[in-house]
């Protein structure tokens, strides 16, 4: 008990510690369009903002149809905790805990907080040539609003000549992110989405490939304008990477996670990780931590892939005593163990 003591009291001091997860903060916070700030426009963006945030919590467009939330859906307020108007648009901060209760007693699963980052390569055409966008370009940031909306961190590459080189639409439009690789290196992120976004006859029109550990997933989208496509990218990746995620109530079993070579930085990564599958820490031995989820093991597995830890077979048997043969290794006890 004095080691568990003492790590929970150590990682108090690692908030500056980076993981790759990142913990979306405002997940939360809905930013809506309004059109003036009427009673009835106001109720009108209240309204779209929750369906925004069920779409966000859960990575379906059709959680809103879940006969179950109608009340909610009739009175947003109920899980508001307060909005604002900045300029033209509703900010609407709803409040977590009676949120998502509201959601798990209507049987609809739940994404966390703690979610994969995203390196977007993202090159827009037009008769006007191609362009990459990057990291403080305007384009660049309605790529970020649009990311912020469906709750996906994103990161965007800086774009200069020589990884403009690189993002050709071959290359974006590959099966496999080869050419991408070696320049997405020094960004760090858990995923790579490449976007071949094209306008043709006043539409945009968008062929999208994302890359997460090796699965692979692909899609198109179209939108009227760059905002509107988007957004309908950052929507479609949201729904095929929740499924990894997401925790349905009564869904998955107790399961007992085993972790090695934990440091304190990992301890605090750990944390955050399992907190979305009701982790519970049960025992400190060394640098081996224990754990008790509720889960299925390919959630577990998506999970603690996101802090690319590597899951191992069987009881690692302790070294062997000067002289001594090596003990053979103990059998499977249930465990899932990962370093």
């Amino acid at each position: 008990m004095r080691a568990i003591a003492r790590l929970l009291v150590l990682s108090l001091s690692l908030s500056s510690l980076s993981a790759l997860a990142e913990n979306v903060t405002t997940l939360y916070q809905v930013r809506e369009p309004v059109s003036s700030q009427q009673p009835e426009a106001r109720d009108q963006g209240l309204a779209r903002a929750l369906d925004a945030l069920l779409v966000r919590l859960t990575g379906d467009r059709k959680a809103a149809e879940n006969p179950a939330l109608a009340g909610l859906r009739k009175d947003p307020q109920q899980v508001i905790g307060q909005y604002a108007y900045e300029g033209d648009a509703l900010v609407v901060e709803f409040d977590p805990v009676s949120t998502d209760r509201s959601l798990r007693q209507a049987g609809l699963p739940l994404w966390g907080a703690n979610r994969p980052s995203l390196l977007v390569w993202w090159l827009n055409e037009n008769a006007d040539g191609a362009t990459l966008v990057g990291d403080g370009q305007e384009a660049g940031g309605a790529l970020r609003t649009a990311g912020d909306y469906r709750g996906l961190p994103l990161r965007l590459p800086l774009a200069d000549l020589s990884e403009q080189l690189v993002a050709t639409p071959e290359a974006l439009e590959a099966a496999q992110p080869d050419a991408l690789r070696p320049v997405s290196e020094r960004y760090a992120a858990d995923a790579l989405l490449a976007v071949h976004a094209r306008e043709e006859n006043g539409a945009w029109h968008a062929q999208w490939r994302l890359w997460l550990g090796e699965s692979a997933e692909q899609g198109s989208a179209e939108g009227a304008n760059p905002a509107a496509v988007a957004d309908a990218v950052m929507l479609a990746v949201a729904e095929r990477l929740a499924p990894r995620f997401v925790t349905a109530p009564g869904a998955g079993s107790d399961l007992t996670v085993e972790v090695q070579g934990v440091d304190l930085s990992r301890y605090a990564e750990l944390e955050r990780l399992l907190t979305p599958l009701g982790g519970r820490l049960l025992q400190v031995d060394g640098d081996r931590l224990r754990y008790r989820v509720t889960a299925t093991v390919e959630q577990l597995r998506a999970q603690l892939a996101l802090a690319h830890l590597q899951e191992v077979t069987g009881e690692p048997a302790p070294a062997p005593a000067e002289g001594q043969p090596a003990p053979a290794p103990a059998a499977n006890d249930g465990v899932l163990r990962f370093r």
